[in-house]
C-alpha cells in the first residue's frame, strides 16, 4: 500500500512539473528573482534604520567598511574609498570656507567623466545642496535654458569645458550665477577657482551630515521631451538608492571590478553605474568617454570582469576590426539596456559566449523599471505574475496616429493584448515616485494619465510602446510622441524644428525618425518647406546646426516639400513621414543627406541610398 501510495505521489509531482515546464516555464526563475528582490527590501529596510538612508550615506558607509579597496580607477589614477570621502571633505570644505553654495542651494554641474566629478558630487551632497547634471553636448541655448528652468544658483564647470560656458557669461551674470571652475586658476574675473583651494583644507568632514527626507529630492537630470528643450527631471533619493542595486540584481558581486564608459551626466552612469558600484563595493574602471579601438584593451588591463552598455555602444564595437584581447578578456556579464536582439547574439558569439547579458529598461523620471534576468534573447524584462507583485504596470491600447491612450465610451482606458504592442503607464506610488519636471507645471501633468480604469487613479506615461508576449516577456517597440532616439541620446523634435526654421531661406520644418537598418534607434530626418523664391543651402544649414544642436541631433535626412501635412487640429503629421524613411523610390519629394565629410547635404540617389541601408555609408 505504501509502495503505491509513494509512487502515486511521485508520479503527481512530475506531471506537476511536466505541466509547470510546458505551461509556465520561467515560474523558477521568475520566483527565485521575486524573492531576490524581497530580500534587497528587507535589507534596504534594515539599513535605513541604522541610518544609511540615502546615496551619500551608502557610500560613507562604504568608505568605513573597505577604506582602502580601489574605488575609481582613471587613467593613471586609482583612488581608494578614503581617497574619495577625503578629497570631497576638501571639496566641501572649500566651498564651505568660501560662504557658498550651502545646503538648500541648487548646483549645475558642467563635467566630463573624471574622478572629480564624483568627488564634486559627493562634496557638494555632503553640503545639503541639490545637484542638476548638465549634458555637456549642449549649446548656449540649451544651457541658459538649463540653469534657469532648475534653478541653479551656482555652476561648477570643469576647466575642459569653460568655453561652452562662455557664450552666456553676460546672461549669467544678469541672473547672480556663482561660476566656479575645477581648475587651480580662473580663466576669468567671472569665475572662482576650486582646486588651488582643495589643496590646503582639511580631509576630515567638519560636521554633521544635514537632516534629508528620502522622498525628496536629490538630484535634476535633463531630458528631451516635446517642450522643445530639456526638462529637468526630478530624481528623488528613494530613487536614487533603489537604482544602487541594479549591478546586484544582474548578479555583480564585491569582488568585481566594472568598466563604465558612458557619461556621468546621465542616470545610467551615475545611479544605476557608480551607485551600483558603491552598493557592492566594487571597483569601478572609469572612462573620460568611450573608445571601440580601447575597449577591449582596457578589459584585458585592468582584468574587468563586468561591463555597462547602452546598444549603440554594443553595435560599435561589433563593427569595429577584430582585435586580440577582444577573446583574451574575462568580462562575464555586461549589463545595460537598448540591445537590439541581432547585435546580442553577434555581441556574444564574437566576445565570448561566457558573457552573460543583462537587459533592462529604466526612467529618469519615474521608478518603474524591468530586467531580462533570464536567458532569452530580446526582451527588456518579465511581466508575470510576481514581477507584477514587485512592480505594477499596465500597456494600454494606443491610437496609432495621434499616440493618445484609447478610451471607452465611460472615458476608461483599454488593456492592450498580448502581442499587442500598448504604452507602458504604472500607477504613482511611494515605490514610483513622479517628483515631476522643475519649472515646467505642463509638462510634467503631460505625464500623467488620470482616470484610467476608475476615478481617482493615476499613472505615469512612459511615452514607450512595449509588446506583452504569450510567455510573459517584455519588448520595448519605439518611443512615441514628440522624441526619438539616437546615438544613445533622447532627440526632441521641437527643438530641432526651432533650431532648423531659424534659417532665412526654411519656411517650415517637421521633424522626426528614421530607422536605418544595422542602427540602433533613430537618425533625424527634416522634411522642410523652402521660402518663397529660396533654394536650399546645405553648407549653411550644416554651419548653422553646428553652432545650435549637438551633432546627436542633426537632421541626416531632408526631404523638401511644398507644404507640410497637418492633423485637423494643425498638428504636424508624421506617421506617414516616418513609414516612408529615407528611400528616393518610395518618396516622390526631393530627398537629401547629410555628408559631414563635405559639411554639406547632398542629392540622395537610389545609389547611394543603397550604400547606406548596406551599411557601406555610415552615418
Amino acid at each position: 500500500m505504501i509502495p503505491l501510495l509513494f509512487s502515486g505521489v511521485l508520479a503527481g509531482l512530475l506531471a506537476l512539473l511536466l505541466y509547470q515546464r510546458t505551461v509556465y516555464p520561467f515560474f523558477w526563475v521568475d520566483l527565485i528573482y521575486y524573492l531576490k528582490l524581497r530580500r534587497y527590501g528587507k535589507s534596504l529596510q534594515a539599513r535605513m534604520k541604522s541610518g544609511i538612508i540615502t546615496y551619500l550615506d551608502c557610500f560613507l558607509h562604504q568608505a568605513r567598511k573597505n577604506p582602502n579597496k580601489p574605488f575609481i580607477i582613471f587613467e593613471s589614477q586609482t583612488l581608494s574609498y578614503r581617497d574619495v570621502d577625503r578629497r570631497s571633505n576638501r571639496i566641501a570644505n572649500a566651498f564651505r570656507a568660501h560662504g557658498s553654495p550651502g545646503q538648500g542651494d541648487i548646483v549645475a554641474m558642467l563635467m566630463c567623466n573624471e574622478p572629480d566629478f564624483i568627488c564634486v558630487w559627493l562634496g557638494l551632497c555632503k553640503l545639503g545642496c541639490e545637484v542638476a547634471f548638465l549634458n555637456n553636448n549642449i549649446k548656449a541655448k540649451s544651457l541658459l535654458h538649463c540653469f534657469r528652468s532648475c534653478g541653479a544658483n551656482t555652476l561648477v564647470v570643469g576647466a575642459d569645458l569653460v568655453c561652452l560656458v562662455e557664450e552666456v557669461l553676460p546672461d549669467l551674470k544678469k541672473d547672480n550665477m556663482a561660476l566656479w571652475v575645477v581648475g587651480h586658476t580662473a580663466p576669468s574675473e567671472e569665475f572662482t577657482s576650486l582646486l588651488d583651494k582643495v589643496e590646503s583644507m582639511s580631509g576630515e568632514s567638519s560636521s554633521d551630515l544635514p537632516k534629508v527626507n528620502i522622498m525628496s529630492n536629490f538630484l535634476f537630470i535633463f531630458t528631451s521631451g516635446t517642450t522643445g528643450l530639456s526638462k529637468a527631471a526630478r530624481v528623488g533619493h528613494l530613487k536614487a538608492v533603489l537604482s544602487m542595486a541594479f549591478f546586484e540584481l544582474c548578479g555583480a558581486t564585491s569582488e568585481d571590478i566594472i568598466y563604465i564608459t558612458l557619461p556621468l551626466y546621465h542616470m545610467s552612469a551615475s545611479l544605476l553605474g557608480i551607485g551600483g558600484c558603491i552598493q557592492l563595493g566594487a571597483t569601478c574602471v572609469l572612462k573620460k568617454k568611450f573608445s571601440a579601438s580601447q575597449f577591449w584593451k582596457d578589459c584585458v588591463k585592468h582584468d574587468v570582469t563586468v561591463v555597462q552598455y547602452i546598444g549603440e555602444l554594443c553595435r560599435y564595437l561589433c563593427n569595429h576590426p577584430a582585435v586580440p584581447e577582444e577573446r583574451a578578456h574575462r568580462v562575464r556579464l555586461a549589463a545595460g539596456s537598448g540591445l537590439r536582439s541581432d547585435v546580442w547574439r553577434q555581441f556574444v558569439q564574437r566576445f565570448g559566449s561566457r558573457i552573460k547579458i543583462r537587459e533592462g529598461y529604466g526612467l529618469t523620471e519615474a521608478g518603474i523599471g524591468f530586467l531580462n534576468y533570464t536567458e532569452e534573447v530580446g526582451p527588456i524584462g518579465r511581466a508575470g505574475y510576481f514581477n507584477k507583485l514587485s512592480m505594477p504596470f499596465e500597456l494600454l491600447r494606443h491610437d496609432p496616429v495621434s499616440y493618445e491612450a484609447v478610451r471607452t465610451p465611460a472615458g476608461r482606458c483599454i488593456r492592450a493584448q498580448n502581442g499587442e504592442a500598448g504604452i507602458l503607464v504604472a500607477p504613482l506610488s511611494a515605490m514610483n515616485q513622479f517628483l515631476g519636471y522643475a519649472g515646467n507645471q505642463v509638462q510634467s501633468e503631460k505625464k500623467l494619465l488620470r482616470g484610467v480604469f476608475k476615478d481617482g487613479d493615476v499613472f505615469f506615461n512612459t511615452g514607450d510602446l512595449l509588446l506583452h508576449d504569450d510567455q510573459d516577456f517584455l519588448y520595448f517597440r519605439d518611443r512615441i510622441g514628440d522624441t526619438f532616439r539616437w546615438k544613445g541620446e533622447n532627440v526632441s523634435t521641437t527643438e530641432v524644428s526651432e533650431a532648423v526654421g531659424l534659417l532665412d531661406f526654411i519656411q517650415e520644418a517637421n521633424i522626426y525618425g528614421v530607422t536605418i537598418p544595422g542602427n540602433e534607434g533613430r537618425a533625424g530626418m527634416a522634411a522642410i518647406v523652402l521660402q518663397q523664391d529660396h533654394k536650399l543651402n546645405g553648407s549653411e544649414l550644416y554651419d548653422h546646426l553646428v553652432k545650435t544642436l549637438p551633432a546627436y541631433a542633426w537632421p541626416r535626412f531632408l526631404r523638401i516639400q511644398t507644404s507640410l501635412d497637418v492633423t485637423e487640429t494643425f498638428k504636424q503629421q508624421k506617421v506617414k513621414l516616418v513609414t516612408e524613411g529615407f528611400d528616393p523610390d518610395v518618396s516622390h519629394d526631393l530627398l537629401y543627406f547629410l555628408d559631414v565629410s563635405q559639411k554639406e547635404y547632398t542629392l540622395l540617389t537610389v545609389s547611394l541610398y543603397q550604400d547606406i541601408v548596406n551599411g557601406k555609408i555610415k552615418v
